[in-house]
């Protein structure tokens, strides 16, 4: 076996792309029993998150066209895990509330994915995960 070169050898981003990869993939599994696709969870966590949003408001939380948010909202009242309700300070506007289906199913998916989290990450010790998290959030904060 040989060894890779150094242009072989990935680079920090490539690693940390990587890993957020495996983490995605392992998400989805730990999903899997729910039979809910990823970007319905996120939505779903976003709401749980924002009660309250409007259709727009939750686009922009997801990244994504207001249009391609209606399709995924759709989807998850037809599953009975949210409801449109009238916004109370206007009337002719909804905004997204989880039902109480949709919030039992934030748990449970929360625990499966923390619990998939931490079997992933039980491999590094409790201070490398420490500093592996402390890393983390200053990055995500720096944007």
């Amino acid at each position: 076996m040989t060894r890779p070169t150094s242009s072989e050898t990935p680079d920090l981003g490539d690693l940390v792309m990587r890993v957020a990869r495996t983490l995605r993939r392992r998400g989805a599994e730990a999903m899997a029993p729910w039979e809910i696709a990823p970007h319905h969870a996120r939505a779903l966590k976003v709401i749980s998150r924002h009660e309250g949003l409007r259709l727009g408001e939750l686009a922009a939380h997801l990244r994504v066209a207001p249009r391609s948010v209606t399709d995924v909202v759709d989807a998850l009242e037809s599953r009975g895990l949210l409801a449109r309700e009238p916004d109370p300070g206007d009337r002719r506007a909804t905004v997204l509330v989880l039902t109480a289906s949709g919030r039992q199913l934030m748990q449970e998916i929360g625990q499966a994915r923390r619990a998939d989290a931490d079997t992933y990450f039980a491999r590094l010790s409790a201070t490398d995960r420490a500093d592996l998290e402390r890393i983390l959030r200053t990055l995500d904060t720096a944007g």
